[in-house]
């Protein structure tokens, strides 16, 4: 009778140190399960994020694209991935920011619907200068930056005189950086010397007026 009671009390810490570690392990599962779950659940919600970013993209350059319409079907701009792209020899002869006849007509049949773009978006319009990697062969440049930067100002002054609100446009300089071909040869630098529209979000502030 003796030996039956040592055994049993010999076994019982056994099936308790058992109990123990089982428990553990179901805790370690438990909190390994959940943070599987947590794991899954941001993916999701990152995902999906990404979903409507994307699905967000995708109305506004088709809102773009209905908007000009008319031009893009014309071939006398281009429109890739938001930026509006148009040929420097329409608007520029070589090594020049005087604006040609044709472009100014070009500019001003994009002023109302990408005023109305604008607006309905409550967006401004970044108006980019770009030309191709050859040496400014006229004194009035210091570079290739003037250049583009004139070209951009240019641009940008007639949409205003055509009839965009100067609060929605600005213009911005590249030089011959950003190239959409490697300048090669004459017609992949004539596609170089360009000037691009993107329509970008306003600042919050950009409409209020200075303090003091």
């Amino acid at each position: 009778m003796e030996d039956i009671d040592a055994g049993v009390e010999h076994t019982a810490p056994v099936w308790a140190v058992f109990g123990d570690l089982m428990s553990g392990l179901l805790g370690a599962f438990v909190l390994i399960l959940m943070g599987v779950v947590a794991v899954q659940m941001e993916l999701t919600s990152h995902l999906q994020d990404e979903v409507k970013k994307r699905q967000l993209e995708e109305q506004r350059r088709m809102s773009l694209e209905k908007a000009l319409a008319i031009p893009l079907a014309s071939g006398r701009i281009t429109l890739n991935n938001g930026r509006i792209g148009i040929s420097g020899q329409v608007l520029f002869a070589v090594n020049s920011d005087q604006l040609q006849p044709e472009g100014r007509q070009l500019l001003n049949s994009l002023v109302t619907p990408l005023r109305a773009y604008l607006g309905a978006r409550n967006e401004m319009l970044m108006v980019s200068g770009f030309t191709d990697d050859k040496s400014i062969r006229s004194g009035r440049f210091a570079d290739n930056w003037e250049l583009s930067a004139q070209r951009a100002l240019t641009v940008t002054r007639t949409l205003i005189d055509e009839g965009m609100p100067s609060s929605m446009v600005f213009a911005a300089a590249f030089g011959s950086e950003q190239p959409v071909k490697p300048n090669i040869d004459e017609a992949a630098r004539a596609q170089n010397r360009r000037v691009e529209m993107a329509p970008v979000p306003k600042t919050p502030n950009a409409n209020t007026p200075p303090h003091g």
